[in-house]
């Protein structure tokens, strides 16, 4: 085994002491030297895991004292509260939340809190680059035909093999590769409604959903998501036996921007609620390799009729760029792949044996513990350094995956106040009422946590809690 994954080897198993409470705050690691013996490894092996997990948060460095773990706060675990339930369905329309939003994700000069981007840095864009550098090399032809309008049939074994680790192996003749998970959604919508119709979804929820069913001219009805547990499934039957919900579009694993993981049962239970009620689901699982401990099944685990279609994509883990996603729609099959034909014909097939490769190469599971193990540090200190910074009353998300943070501030400061304030000083956030079609969640914001912890994004945390404080205690206007 070479070095670099023996260090990794080293880290991982550290990294779950340290989560365990095995190794507690203010313990002392093991010496450098002492490990090394203990583990057969060289004295560089060790020094290297230990700054992987001082880079995660996990682990400080004391002059002349050693390495020791990092106190987790033992603070105000006050969550973000749930919303509470509306049964009318709404008329969803874009904010201006949204355009500012994508408009300081092309400055480079502005802290990306807002975007729910990975940093480049974390992940094998180099390797995919080279990968598909060669294939124009090697394959003359590559880009002369549009390609199955299926997708690659490597591709798709290579997502039927991936699905085995999903705890549910999907065949690969079952799925369709797409142009992004956004395509999958947009697809999946037009495959079970149509303009007018009511389409369930949990809030609060990525504002790209919200988009896709603005576009397409349907409604939505919002059902409120636990900050740990997701979707309220109470509250999604009493919407449901209303009998005016033509599908649910919701997210089981690590949602955004909640970072909830549904449990086993309530994943079983959504998905004979939608049987029951005849109202197909659609599943966006683009965050599931994202968790934090075991790769979670899909709630398509416990479907029996082909009800639910399951959504999925590299935009997280591999590339945002290469734009590649699936879907595996289940009975709509015919009709998703009927829309797909009709709208973009098919997707790059480039691209597709450039991601084929990677996936068939054998390190996409080492990779995605590695980008995990990054991630759930980084969304440690991130959480911290919003604790200590923030006014009191704040309330935070502890998220089971992903790379973002749910912030419910003070009653009194506004999300989109903050939002304005926080670029005028060169910081992006996402402000909550973009996540809701409603407009709710008017004091939350979205904190994302992609990109490695330094003095920049600490500074820029800081400087969002001054602003924080100055909005709450700046007079309120009278209506």
């Amino acid at each position: 085994m070479n070095s670099g994954l023996l260090y990794e080897q080293v880290a991982d198993d550290l990294t779950r002491a340290i989560r365990a409470g095995t190794l507690r705050g203010g313990d002392r690691m093991p010496s450098v030297r002492g490990l090394a013996k203990q583990r057969h490894v060289s004295v560089a092996t060790i020094l290297q895991a230990y700054v992987r997990l001082e880079n995660d948060g996990l682990i400080e460095v004391r002059p002349r004292s050693g390495h020791f773990v990092r106190h987790r706060s033992a603070m105000p675990s006050a969550e973000p509260r749930m919303a509470r339930l509306n049964p009318a369905p709404a008329t969803v329309s874009v904010t201006p939340g949204v355009r500012s939003l994508m408009q300081s994700m092309r400055d480079p000069s502005v802290v990306p809190l807002g975007a729910a981007q990975v940093s480049p840095s974390l992940l094998p864009i180099r390797q995919l680059n080279r990968r598909l550098s060669a294939i124009a090399r090697e394959v003359q032809d590559a880009g002369a035909s549009y390609g199955d309008p299926n997708g690659l049939p490597t591709l798709r074994r290579q997502l039927s093999k991936l699905s085995v680790t999903w705890g549910m192996p999907i065949h690969e003749s079952e799925f369709v590769v797409t142009i992004g998970a956004m395509e999958a959604i947009h697809l999946a919508l037009r495959a079970v409604a149509r303009a007018g119709d009511t389409i369930a979804v949990e809030t609060p929820t990525y504002f790209g959903i919200l988009q896709a069913i603005e576009l397409l001219g349907m409604k939505a009805v919002e059902v409120p998501a636990h900050v740990r547990t997701g979707l309220d499934l109470d509250a999604l039957e009493q919407v449901l036996r209303q009998g005016h919900v033509r599908a649910v579009l919701a997210s089981p694993n690590v949602s955004n921007p909640l970072g909830a993981v549904m449990p086993d049962e309530h994943k079983e239970r959504l998905v004979k609620l939608c049987a029951r009620y005849d109202a197909p689901l659609i599943e966006d699982d683009v965050y599931g390799d994202l968790a934090f401990e075991s790769r979670p099944r899909p709630a398509a685990h416990w479907d029996r009729e082909g009800r639910v279609l399951l959504i999925g994509s590299v935009s997280k883990t591999l590339a945002p760029g290469y734009r590649i996603g699936w879907i595996a729609p289940g009975r709509y099959q015919e009709r998703i792949e009927r829309l797909k034909y009709a709208l973009t014909v098919s997707t790059p097939p480039l691209l597709q044996m450039a991601v084929a490769e990677f996936l068939g190469s054998g390190g996409y599971e080492r990779h995605v513990r590695k980008l995990r193990s990054h991630l759930h540090g980084q969304v440690d200190r991130t959480r911290q350094a919003v604790i200590d910074a923030f006014p009191e009353g704040t309330r935070i998300s502890d998220p089971a995956g992903g790379f973002v943070l749910w912030v419910e501030l003070p009653p009194h400061v506004d999300a989109y106040e903050l939002q304005a304030a926080g670029l005028a000083e060169k910081i992006s956030v996402a402000p909550g009422p973009v996540f809701s079609p409603r407009e709710r969640f008017t004091n939350f914001i979205r904190i994302s946590c992609g990109f490695p912890w330094n003095e920049r994004t600490a500074k820029a945390i800081r400087t969002l809690g001054r602003l924080a404080h100055e909005l709450q205690r700046a007079p309120r206007r009278s209506a």
